[in-house]
């Protein structure tokens, strides 16, 4: 069959002309040999020339300009929480590898994937991707562009399957690390539901007693004349405050928000919450091991992916949020630069337990480290989703109780008046 096409050479300059193919991938594929990146390719129909098809080719899709003006136009914002993102990059790289491992050109695959991606930030820079791709860059290079989407450490082991020639392997590990990153996550966010629900509904009881039902008590008391506890007078004058100066308890409540937010933001209040929540009693202990199991899974990875160690350190730093494995991560880095072993660093600290120590310990005199992460990464993820699941059982009954507790503390002290005046009637 003949195809009409318009492609651009090396130098940018657009070129239009007829070729014979069998259908249009093999076409697509004698042009790439001839250094040409394809704009628009279509069937001749009727002798006519050259024409646009939305969303075709290899190229720049629907637009027949060169994939540098596509890639220098404006970027769309890739929205969504952090979750949702995670969802779409997870994928975004298994289907990518179930393309690319079945013999789909790169630049085909990422095409398909563009027509299925619903977000527009999303399907825009996977867009430039391609585009960028058919300029010539290196795909790890042109996905540098969207760090929005693909972060450092996936870049790096993209960039480690192009030079080792395994990309498919490499997308493959990728997936499955991806994949796992959204496990844990998702495990967390559906683990802290029911309690974060439990805590929003015994707020909102309390504040509807303090703001409706405890005021009609005061009037009646005051109408009867009946002499009030100790507890009920300081429900009562809370309650008072609730009513008449609700908007300065709200401001209030939003400046402490941005404060703390403000300051927690800053060096010295980021390492004094990281220092706070590390010691809090078992929520420290989960910390650690959650913070554990993302450092050895990561650079376990990174490892295996035959990233060089320092790079690995570095980049599995720039993965941790809390202040204080950061700085373990630098120490390592620095000891490993020094020549001494990264078990040497572990050895000397209490935010890396015993069982890290002695794996990698083990895997530096085997050479390999990384499989035996790997392995480990997989026993601490399944005690870190046991420990979970065993504390929010915990939470649960206990804000329950504490609920339980608060309405009957204010029941009694609203109605324990009422007991008294009752009492002194039938007495009188």
């Amino acid at each position: 069959m003949k195809l009409v096409y318009e492609a651009f050479d090396k130098t940018g300059q657009k070129v239009s002309d007829v070729i014979e193919a069998t259908d249009i991938a093999e076409a697509t594929e004698d042009l790439r040999k001839q250094d040409l990146f394809v704009a628009d390719i279509t069937p001749v129909r009727g002798g006519s020339g050259p024409r646009r098809k939305s969303g075709g080719g290899g190229g720049a899709a629907g637009t027949g300009a060169p994939a540098t003006q596509i890639a220098g136009e404006g970027k769309a914002r890739v929205g969504g929480s952090k979750t949702r993102r995670l969802k779409t990059l997870a994928m975004f790289t298994r289907q990518l590898f179930v393309l690319v491992s079945s013999g789909t050109p790169l630049t085909q695959a990422l095409l398909a994937l563009e027509r299925q991606i619903k977000d527009s930030g999303w399907r825009k820079a996977i867009g430039d991707v391609r585009a960028r791709l058919e300029e010539g860059s290196a795909l790890s290079e042109a996905m540098g562009s969207h760090p929005e989407c693909f972060d450092s450490i996936y870049r790096h082991m993209i960039a480690a399957g192009e030079t080792s020639g395994e990309l498919p392997g490499m997308l493959d590990r990728l997936a499955e690390l991806t994949h796992k990153r959204l496990h844990i996550r998702s495990a967390i966010q559906g683990a802290m539901i029911y309690p974060c629900l439990l805590s929003v509904v015994a707020l909102s009881v309390l504040v509807l007693l303090m703001v409706f039902v405890i005021p009609r008590f005061g009037e009646l008391f005051d109408s009867l004349d009946a002499e009030q506890p100790p507890t009920t007078a300081i429900l009562l004058a809370a309650s008072d405050i609730a009513v008449n100066y609700w908007w300065a308890l709200i401001g209030g409540l939003v400046a402490v928000i941005v404060g703390l937010r403000t300051y927690f933001r800053s060096p010295g209040g980021k390492r004094a919450f990281d220092t706070l929540v590390l010691r809090m009693p078992k929520i420290g202990g989960i910390v650690r091991s959650f913070s554990t199991a993302r450092i050895v899974r990561m650079m376990g990875v990174l490892l295996e992916s035959r990233v060089p160690v320092l790079e690995a350190l570095t980049l599995t730093r720039d993965t941790t949020s809390n202040v204080h494995y950061t700085e373990l991560m630098d120490r390592a880095e620095k000891a490993v630069s020094q020549g001494q072993e990264i078990s040497s660093v572990f050895a000397d600290t209490d935010l890396i337990t015993p069982a890290v120590y002695e794996a990698t310990r083990s895997g530096e005199k085997s050479g390999q480290v990384g499989p035996l992460l790997l392995n480990l990464a997989e026993f601490l993820d399944e005690e870190n989703e046991g420990t979970l699941k065993a504390l929010t059982s915990i939470i649960e009954p206990v804000i329950l109780i504490v609920m339980g507790l608060l309405v009957g503390f204010v029941a009694l002290s609203m109605f324990m008046p009422l007991f008294d005046v009752t009492s002194m009637t039938g007495g009188g």
